[in-house]
């Protein structure tokens, strides 16, 4: 701490823990800390362009657009987004950006988020994974990451207001999950608390979250700033762990914290920890060279990134790729004027704009093109589709292009359907009928109904794919770049299929987690439930061969580390990458588990003919879950069935494996139920001592009719054999032998 900060005053030092303006923080020579500015992200640099006093949607700086989240998490590959974190880093740097906001890491809980398209995927170790290394690529160009929203930030509506009701374990092992992986492998300078409260707790303003948790468990060092206007006390904030509050809350925030500190409710240190925490950051962003906004780079990047993302659904009898020698009828108004990212705080001012009609057009020389429908068209046009229809016929082969307008996905509105506008499905309906093997190619932010894809020939999934999606579309289309991404999130049948129906978006200001910790997959795995495509599918235009599935399991360290092997094999004729998949299915039990959850995946990429042996490593801890009652992660003893495959529901290879672990069960209290203490063997001994032979005679009758009673309850029945007293004395007892060993 320098030697004059001292000299501030409590109103000076309360100053610099907030915005200066929209996107701006104050600095002070005096107190050693450096301003700052910050910006949206994640798939860009959208830097305000013109005056500080708003949030500039649309006005900002020309940045590369890259693909959205939605479409980078389903490349499945950690190698490729920190390339993308990288070039978001460099980008940040030469526009004097210190903090990137993004990833984002919240878990699609329903498919009607209407941000989903700005977050990565329904399962929290595939989310941890990829925003660990995109964290790590902007990071290592000096300029801060922000993970957001920290946490349980699942919806829109009601975002500011809505209070997410979620038991313990469900919160920490699927909500928190990703926000632990990627503090403690990729350490970021920041994170962002959100706006929702957490079991009525502000996020922005919880000790539980982020003190005990963020700071006390999980060892981050950085500094916690709020969403934009998600402080509502400042000194409560501040006790709680938050660093900054964004933005210039025009005096009132200041004025909050320094009350607080003069009734006493937030510590001095506590406000020199935080301005300490400012000036680190500072120090870590500071000095960093500033490179040349490469752009035509960038731009391959995001081409290259986005053909890796997109997702083939289908293919029946190989309609794709196309060829680019035969006549080729491109339909759909979203091929001219294309879709490729959401709205809100995200939106980036490409730097340039390739669309698929453009692209497909250089490249096909006999294209032709129809729109087939109107963006804004609330009914279909006759006249459209019947041009549609003659282009299709006319042609050798047909593609049209369908998806979701930029109004059915925004930040601050959820959606209300899975359905495709009516007049991109009555044109879909009218060329399917004229030819059943036209394929359709898909531009959303996250799921749709796909009921009408067995009227298709094929369906590729390109997402929301950045400034290059026509270049990257047309490589994939015309088999350049042979498709080989894997869903990150579940495509249901039907709305009512998926898992938070009828828990969203909740109501009077609350919203209940109820599918508890069957999410996504593992809900409709869980449930038995088919869905339409399932989590971790894609086809390719080449086959693989899984053969030899082999485990291992070192047990040298405190918890046992698991090493799967297996081969797998390009079977085809095209050259591919293969998501290598592991799924397990953890011991049959008393505790609640999903069927299946997705432990370890890696993208392979193989030559025709090509063989290649793949490892898998399950290490210390990874197979645990959260158990409530210790409030500790615990590894359960039994078979472990270890599946691996090429997606959720197509698994070629399956082994077991035994942990030999000792079970972990909490200690029996006074308050424990009867059954409670007979399931643990101290317990079980010591009561058994208390009762005496004849008790315990009739100890399986008794357990049967009142296992559920608390222990120091069954001193209020008549006759019974112990009182309240002589409950909290074996309680201490099992509590003593427990010590003893």
């Amino acid at each position: 701490m320098p030697a004059s900060e001292p000299a501030l005053d409590p109103a000076a030092k309360a100053a610099l823990l907030t915005g200066a303006g929209m996107w701006e923080t104050p600095g002070s020579d005096e107190a050693g800390i450096r301003a700052l500015t910050l910006t949206d992200g994640p798939h860009g640099v959208r830097l305000a362009a013109g005056d500080d006093t708003g949030p500039a949607l649309g006005q900002s700086r020309p940045a590369t657009c890259f693909p959205a989240e939605c479409a980078t998490a389903s490349s499945w590959d950690p190698a490729l987004l920190e390339e993308l974190g990288r070039a978001a880093g460099r980008e940040a740097a030469a526009y004097g950006v210190d903090v990137l906001l993004g990833p984002g890491l919240n878990i699609k809980r329903s498919p009607l988020g209407g941000r989903n398209f700005e977050y990565f995927s329904e399962d929290p170790l595939l989310t941890g994974a990829l925003g660990a290394a995109w964290t790590a690529g902007v990071q290592s160009c000096r300029a801060a990451a922000s993970p957001k929203h920290f946490a349980a930030n699942n919806q829109e509506t009601g975002r500011m207001t809505i209070d997410v009701v979620v038991d313990e374990r469900t919160l920490r092992e699927i909500y928190l999950r990703a926000f632990e992986t990627v503090v403690k492998q990729a350490a970021p300078w920041t994170v962002m608390a959100a706006y929702n409260r957490i079991n009525g707790f502000h996020a922005a303003q919880d000790p539980w979250l982020l003190n005990r948790v963020l700071r006390g468990e999980w060892g981050f060092d950085g500094v916690v700033v709020s969403d934009w206007g998600a402080v509502t006390d400042r000194a409560a904030a501040l006790a709680a762990g938050l660093d900054l509050e964004m933005p210039s809350s025009s005096g009132v925030g200041p004025g909050e914290l320094v009350a607080g500190l003069q009734a006493g409710l937030v510590s001095p240190d506590d406000v020199d920890a935080s301005l300490e925490r400012m000036r680190e950051l500072g120090r870590r962003t500071a000095g960093r060279d500033v490179p040349a906004l490469d752009f035509p780079a960038h731009d391959a990047l995001a081409r290259r990134a986005a053909a890796a993302s997109m997702v083939l659904l289908k293919n029946d009898g190989g309609v794709l790729p196309f060829s680019s020698g035969s006549p080729l009828a491109v339909i759909g108004e979203l091929a001219r004027t294309p879709r490729y990212q959401g709205s809100g705080s995200s939106q980036v001012n490409p730097a340039r704009l390739s669309t698929p009609w453009t692209a497909l057009a250089a490249r096909v020389p006999e294209a032709s093109f129809a729109a087939g429908y109107g963006l804004e068209d609330a009914e279909p046009d006759g006249d459209l589709i019947r041009e549609a229809v003659r282009a299709a016929t006319a042609a050798a082969q047909a593609v049209v292009f369908l998806g979701l307008p930029a109004a059915a996905e925004t930040e601050g509105m959820d959606r209300t359907s899975l359905e495709l506008p009516p007049a991109q499905l009555r044109l879909l309906d009218a060329v399917a009928r004229a030819r059943p093997d036209v394929a359709v190619v898909l531009s959303n932010g996250s799921v749709v109904d796909t009921s009408w894809a067995p009227k298709t020939g094929a369906v590729l999934e390109s997402w929301l794919a950045g400034q290059a999606c026509g270049d990257a579309v047309t490589d994939v289309l015309l088999g350049d770049v042979n498709p080989s991404g894997k869903l990150a999130e579940t495509f249901p049948a039907k709305l009512e299929d998926t898992p938070a129906y009828g828990n969203f978006p909740g109501e009077a200001d609350e919203v209940r987690y109820g599918e508890g910790l069957l999410v996504g997959y593992r809900w409709y795995d869980t449930r038995m439930v088919e869905p339409a495509f399932p989590f971790g599918h894609g086809l390719s235009y080449t086959q693989f061969g899984y053969s030899d599935l082999s485990a291992t399991v070192d047990t040298g360290g405190p918890a046992p580390a698991i090493r799967v092997s297996l081969r797998l094999a390009n079977t085809g004729t095209a050259e591919g990458a293969e998501v290598v998949q592991l799924y397990v299915a953890a011991p049959e039990g008393d505790v609640p588990r999903a069927e299946q959850e997705l432990r370890a995946f890696q993208r392979v990429n193989l030559s025709p003919g090509e063989t290649r042996t793949v490892s898998l490593d399950l290490p210390e801890g990874s197979l645990d879950r959260f158990d409530p009652a210790t409030r500790s992660w615990v590894t359960d003893p039994g078979t472990y069935e270890l599946r691996v495959g090429s997606s959720s529901r197509d698994i070629r290879l399956t082994a077991g494996v035994e942990l030999r672990v000792p079970a972990v069960l909490p200690l029996p209290t006074a308050s424990s139920s009867l059954a409670e203490w007979m399931r643990h063997p101290l317990g079980a001994a010591v009561l058994g001592e208390a009762l005496g032979p004849a008790a315990s005679g009739s100890a399986g009758s008794m357990l049967t009719l009142m296992g559920s009673l608390p222990l120091d309850r069954l001193g209020r029945f008549p006759g019974s054999p112990l009182s309240a007293d002589q409950a909290a004395g074996l309680a201490r007892l099992v509590a003593e032998r427990a010590v003893e060993g």
